[in-house]
């Protein structure tokens, strides 16, 4: 890979990152029931990358072989959505996105034992800081602590997420990113579409302009891109170089909220983005020789 295309790729992968993280401040001020606003992501998102396959003719098929990880991968994107915006709507998007964040941790686990690969040591010592992190993210152990219960959230989040980002990276090559996630989309939406009969839609009107924004700048640009970045980076890789995520997350919740994290959130978010730093630097090590 020339320097031109791997200077292109890195950007590639960094805008993804970016727009991801406006889902943060977008899932704490939307206030609609979160099976609504996931499935509205979801059929917009899905519609825009539709018409997007359409123009780039982009053929639709799947491998018989494929269709079941496609339609697995889709339903573990809907269960990270659905945790996710559970641990933002019950803390704040500091904790929400930092107890996200371990999903790289978690990624350096299972990824040698769904591809075959060997277990490092050293993903097994960042992944015990990751927990140090996590630790003085929630100081108080208490079910009845929202906090608490909002890093649960976020960590099974971030086990969906890992294990979803896998799989599909065994399918990545044969087919387009914009393809995959569109059925992922339509999973989504076929899933959560019951919703729409039995919870309170009365708000949705007054919310659309932001949903559409996460449809489009957070679902259908953000995570295509990222889905797209797998092609030229590994799944470990691409997870750790994303941790400038909670960073850009928290700054908008920040500037658009007027939400402060608190001492302890810092200390453990900035154990959680040092640990992955860490193995940031060893894998451009590794890449250099």
């Amino acid at each position: 890979m020339n320097n031109r295309v791997q200077t292109v790729n890195f950007i590639e992968l960094n805008l993804a990152i970016l727009f991801i993280s406006t889902s943060g401040a977008l899932g704490r001020y939307i206030d609609l029931p979160i099976p609504i606003t996931i499935g509205l992501r979801s059929l917009i998102g899905g519609i825009v990358l539709y018409l997007f396959c359409r123009w780039k003719k982009i053929s639709f098929y799947v491998e018989g072989r494929d269709r079941k990880t496609v339609l697995f991968g889709g339903l573990l994107l809907g269960l990270h959505w659905l945790t996710y915006f559970y641990a933002l709507r019950l803390s704040n998007v500091a904790i929400g996105m930092l107890s996200l964040f371990t999903y790289p941790a978690i990624t350096a686990i299972l990824e040698p034992l769904f591809l075959k690969t060997r277990i490092l040591k050293i993903h097994l010592v960042l992944s015990v800081l990751i927990l140090t992190g996590i630790y003085f993210l929630v100081p108080d152990f208490d079910i009845k602590n929202d906090d608490f219960k909002a890093v649960g959230f976020g960590v099974f989040s971030a086990l969906c997420y890992a294990t979803r980002n896998i799989i599909l990276k065994t399918k990545i090559n044969n087919y387009d990113g914009s393809l995959l996630m569109a059925y992922q989309l339509l999973v989504i939406t076929i899933v959560l579409s019951p919703f729409a009969f039995f919870l309170n839609i009365s708000s949705v009107v007054d919310y659309l302009p932001a949903t559409i924004l996460l449809a489009l700048l957070t679902t259908a640009i953000g995570h295509t891109l990222f889905l797209h970045s797998l092609k030229h980076f590994s799944t470990i890789t691409a997870s750790i170089m994303s941790c400038s995520q909670p960073v850009y997350g928290i700054i908008i919740g920040m500037v658009f909220l007027q939400e402060y994290p608190k001492t302890t959130t810092i200390i453990g978010g900035t154990i959680i983005i040092f640990t992955v730093l860490i193995e940031s630097l060893r894998v451009y090590k590794l890449n250099r020789v």
